[in-house]
């Protein structure tokens, strides 16, 4: 086992000396050779970082960022820069200038590591994190941290009219965020503020879940989590004005594979006592399948998140867990990125009827913190949730 240190790494075996490798310049560019052949520390990490987030144009998170994700989004865009800035000298930002140059032409692999990798960046406590009610409107009550299981990640944020409508029947979103299964917040902007902003005022009730992560747990460990709070919401909405009868589940990237997953074998919420809800908005889960997606070229991530056990892949697998029908389903999917409509349409051609994929001409970070804005898009969703009885 390798350890990282300061500027070097050593064999944890006792027998092994210490093997020192070169101290690495802190800029932003650095070239491709240092970031992908070295044991680079959490500083080094956050450079490179940067140098891939300005490639797409937006800011870097915090320099707390978690080290896997880092190393995920590096391994995943590792082509993309041999590929597209070959030959581009290090220093004066070049390096990056050049990746933004070529953002247009980055990997799908790529995009979707940095989206995701930038999400949970943010929703684990940069400056996003740190700003996040600054959307959500005067007004509105929110019940923080209401338990639904014994783990301390256990726990949801409830958001309420702060008057409530004239009818104690409301309907409920159950929403839960994403983070390559190892990152994220019920509380992050782009999980709460706009689509509480849209849907509070029309009388509904908000549920922002969270779950516990990996390592702590795996993708089923969390499936089940996402269960039992679907079901002590529907235990706790008339409490709250809600009627647990109108209730849809919501997710975005790995929290849309939970969702996705939990609706295509319902035995899993059948286990944490859930009933039946009303449906499910999958938004932009290219994991449907994850047996094929281990099977072919794919990013680090999902190494990190299913391993290396083909049977877990299967259980994994909304598509290969099919247990007679579906909720309604709204699958929606970034355009932009050809692997999540394709696998939303096989999906939905396996499931049999009750599953709509919507396309949508967006990145993959901004299907999830867009929803609410006044759009032709949240309209769409309007459109089902009033389908599946949610008024």
């Amino acid at each position: 086992m390798r350890r990282i240190t300061g500027i070097g790494f050593w064999n944890a075996s006792p027998r092994s000396p210490p093997i020192a490798t070169p101290k690495i310049p802190m800029e932003h560019d650095m070239p491709l050779a240092r970031l992908t052949q070295i044991h680079l520390n959490p500083s080094h990490f956050f450079a490179a970082f940067a140098c891939l987030v300005a490639a797409i144009g937006q800011p870097a998170a915090a320099q707390q960022s978690d080290r896997q994700n880092l190393r995920t989004m590096l391994q995943a865009c590792r082509s993309d820069m041999r590929s597209l800035c070959a030959g581009v000298q290090p220093g004066g930002r070049r390096i990056a200038q050049c990746m933004r140059d070529h953002a247009s032409q980055l990997s799908d692999d790529c995009r979707t590591a940095i989206a995701d990798g930038m999400q949970g960046q943010s929703e684990a406590g940069g400056p996003a994190a740190r700003q996040r009610t600054a959307g959500v409107p005067a007004g509105v009550r929110v019940l923080r941290d209401v338990a639904y299981g014994k783990a301390a990640a256990q726990r949801m944020d409830v958001y309420l009219a702060q008057k409530p409508g004239p009818s104690p029947n409301a309907p409920v979103i159950v929403m839960v965020h994403g983070g390559a299964w190892a990152a994220g917040s019920k509380s992050a902007a782009g999980v709460v503020d706009n689509k509480v902003a849209h849907w509070l005022p029309k009388g509904y009730v908000f549920v922002s879940v969270a779950t516990r992560l990996m390592p702590q747990a795996d993708p089923l460990a969390q499936a089940a989590d996402v269960a039992a709070a679907l079901a002590a919401v529907q235990r706790q909405a008339p409490s709250w004005g809600g009627d647990p009868a109108k209730l849809v589940l919501m997710g975005h990237s790995a929290g849309a594979h939970l969702v996705a997953l939990i609706s295509a074998d319902r035995t899993i919420a059948e286990k944490a006592g859930a009933r039946p809800w009303s449906g499910t908005v999958a938004l932009d889960s290219a994991a449907y399948d994850v047996t094929a997606i281990m099977r072919d070229r794919h990013p680090k991530l999902y190494d990190n998140a299913f391993g290396s056990d083909p049977d877990f892949w299967a259980k994994a697998s909304p598509s290969l867990q099919l247990k007679g029908a579906t909720p309604p389903m709204l699958l929606v999917c970034s355009s932009l990125r050809k692997i999540s409509c394709d696998q939303a349409e096989a999906f939905a051609k396996k499931a049999g009827g009750r599953q709509k994929v919507l396309p949508v001409a967006m990145r993959h970070g901004e299907i999830n913190i867009d929803l609410g804005k006044d759009s032709a898009y949240t309209g769409d969703v309007d459109t089902f949730l009033a389908s599946v009885g949610l008024r």
